[in-house]
């Protein structure tokens, strides 16, 4: 994950805590594994995520919606197989 700003790693990281324990379930296990491998355009289409509502963000990870964005719903397809 080079190319990124450690502070901003962490940012990221305190933006991701979520109010919804099935949502941070999730989260943490992308925080735990897949997220280390990720590509700066990779993460910048998380941080993206970031900004949906709670509810629709579990909706998206919960395969109840997607997204017309096909660099965000490839970070969804990680998030849905965690």
């Amino acid at each position: 994950m080079t190319g990124y700003d450690p502070i901003e790693l962490k940012r990221i990281r305190w933006r991701s805590r979520r109010g919804l324990l099935e949502l941070d379930l999730v989260l943490e296990k992308f925080f735990a594994g897949p997220f280390e491998r990720l590509s700066p355009a990779e993460i910048d289409a998380y941080r993206s995520l970031l900004d949906l509502p709670d509810t629709d963000f579990l909706d998206v990870v919960n395969g109840k919606a997607d997204l017309d964005d096909p660099e965000q719903m490839a970070i969804v397809a990680i998030l849905r197989s965690l």
